[in-house]
């Protein structure tokens, strides 16, 4: 199987929006990528440095954004370069939080962009740090503003994170973005967990908006003491001589070590 699949188009997920909630998770490896392909997750989110042409396959029949992460990328040109490049990977979409300047050239250049409003955390300053986005009128109308002018610039779609469920209900009405919920209620066009969060390893904070399915840190923690016991086991048979055992070396048939000998001496 190659790097393209029957998968959805920009055309395809802009219809779905009104019809259906789309499911979408960010991951990290070619092992998450292929079991939310499997589930039949509609969108996965993946960052540049993880990736390539493996995560591709991986993904499957998902559709796929791809992070051009704020602060490794700086230049206009460095967006242009790196959104071209994952694009030909066969990245569906980019994910950019950079400048409207920066963000119209990569949609002027054809490339599907999905950018970010509410809290976002690259940015999380300017809104007074990691929590919620909008609880005010005049926040909410900022949330607005920003998803107009996103619009205006030719984005399709937004990362609407942390704001109040009924904004999300009036956004939806008065845009044709396709809203990716994350913690921001029922009414976004996409409902975004992290894996990491959906597995229960959570690295670091685990956000209100999280939801927990399965007990995956137990089972590394478990594997990680398995994993010290094993090499640990090992050491001590190199130690005291059990490794290797006479049945881990490659035998010689006696008249070829003795003609080995003869020619030696």
């Amino acid at each position: 199987m190659g790097l393209y699949h029957k998968r959805p188009t920009v055309a395809d997920i802009r219809a779905l929006k009104g019809k259906r909630k789309l499911s979408m998770l960010f991951v990290d490896t070619p092992e998450e990528a292929a079991a939310a392909a499997a589930a039949g997750i509609d969108m996965l989110s993946i960052v540049d440095p993880v990736w390539t042409p493996e995560m591709r396959e991986a993904a499957g029949d998902c559709f796929v954004q791809v992070g051009l992460l704020y602060g490794q990328l700086v230049t206009q040109e460095d967006y242009q370069r790196a959104a071209h490049r994952v694009m030909q990977i066969g990245g569906d979409c980019v994910y950019c939080a950079s400048s409207f300047g920066t963000i119209k050239a990569l949609a002027d250049d054809g490339i599907p962009v999905v950018s970010h409003v509410g809290l976002i955390p690259s940015k999380a300053t300017w809104s007074g740090g990691f929590k919620a986005v909008g609880k005010t009128a005049q926040s909410a109308i900022q949330v607005y503003e920003h998803v107009k002018a996103l619009e205006e610039i030719g984005v399709f779609g937004v990362e609407l994170e942390v704001v109040p469920d009924r904004v999300a209900l009036e956004l939806s009405k008065r845009t044709n973005l396709v809203l990716l919920g994350m913690g921001a209620g029922p009414y976004a066009d996409a409902q975004y967990l992290f894996a990491e969060d959906v597995l229960g390893y959570t690295r670091g904070h685990k956000p209100r908006h999280a939801k927990t399915y399965r007990d995956f840190r137990s089972e590394m923690d478990r594997l990680q003491a398995e994993r010290i016991a094993a090499f640990a086991e090992f050491k001590v048979d190199v130690d005291t001589g059990a490794y290797p055992a006479a049945d881990h070396a490659v035998t010689m048939k006696d008249d070829e070590y003795q003609a080995f000998l003869s020619r030696l001496n």
